[in-house]
């Protein structure tokens, strides 16, 4: 597929692991600076002046936005062009890369960026959490305290998650959590140890939270654990590895279209690697096929 017109690239020069930029640089000359294309180069300084590039490029005309950078810049700049003809491609450089996994985009940048060149266009759709757009994952028990831990440690890559995970997990006081899913179906979980909703299959890292996860079925998953099954479940971890993690019976997964939880206080909610404090009571919503992705 040849992609006419303009094509720009946004680039986050402090993103993750710092790959080398040259080579990524001569591959995006290479596969998409071709006739009838023009081709340009941005770098994000911040998130604002992510959003200001990026409504810049909307008001320019850009069909296609290639992004550098990880999980965290994709959901700045996809929130913003949903609903947009634009197609977003990721060229992966974070930690976690959950996004790039998920579609099987290559994770060496250079690769990615020949990979995308032949890519497709696919409306993906896109979850919610109280009006908060994500694209990957969102998380509100001790996993969103375990991104917290891995946000404070100064080594990237899989190891930190487990270490930072075992680490929360004894700061972590489970709190009782009530599920309403499609406004029909209600139920509690009173020692409630991690609570995903998953729009991709993916945590990042290669990990697979929710193999059944499909981008464009309309649905969220929802997906818990108690406290009590815990540790047989950390025992069997390199299952969240090989996508099998969803057939041990210690993990419910319930597919929904929308979905409230109630807590009794506030607390951490990460969405897509990024950390915020959530209310007590977080609604869930889906919007299918609400942004184009190129797909290998």
């Amino acid at each position: 597929m040849s992609h006419q017109g303009k094509v720009r690239v946004l680039i986050n020069p402090s993103s993750g692991t710092g790959s080398s930029f040259t080579r990524t640089r001569d591959a995006l000359l290479k596969h998409w600076d071709l006739p009838g294309t023009e081709l340009t180069f941005q770098f994000s300084k911040s998130k604002e002046d992510s959003k200001n590039k990026v409504e810049r490029a909307i008001e320019d005309g850009v069909g296609t936005l290639l992004v550098v950078g990880g999980d965290g810049m994709i959901n700045t700049i996809g929130s913003l062009l949903m609903g947009t003809e634009m197609a977003l491609g990721v060229i992966p450089t974070g930690s976690g890369n959950g996004f790039a996994r998920h579609f099987d985009i290559p994770l060496d940048p250079a690769k990615a960026v020949a990979t995308l060149a032949d890519a497709q266009a696919k409306a993906i759709d896109v979850g919610f959490a109280n009006d908060i757009p994500f694209f990957v994952t969102c998380s509100l028990a001790w996993d969103a305290a375990l991104v917290n831990a891995f946000e404070k440690s100064p080594v990237r890559g899989v190891l930190p998650y487990i270490f930072a995970g075992v680490y929360e997990f004894f700061g972590y006081q489970p709190q009782p959590f009530t599920f309403v899913l499609d406004d029909q179906e209600e139920f509690s979980i009173n020692d409630l140890q991690l609570c995903t909703i998953a729009n991709l299959t993916q945590y990042g890292g290669g990990a697979q939270i929710a193999p059944g996860a499909k981008s464009d079925d309309g649905k969220l998953q929802l997906v818990t654990i108690r406290r009590r099954d815990f540790a047989k479940i950390i025992q069997m971890l390199g299952k969240a590895f090989d996508g099998t993690l969803d057939r041990m019976r210690e993990i419910e997964t319930h597919s929904f279209q929308t979905l409230t939880v109630r807590r009794k206080k506030e607390g951490p909610m990460q969405f897509d690697g990024e950390l915020i404090t959530a209310p007590a009571e977080v609604r869930f919503r889906v919007e299918p096929r609400a942004l184009n992705v190129l797909v290998p």
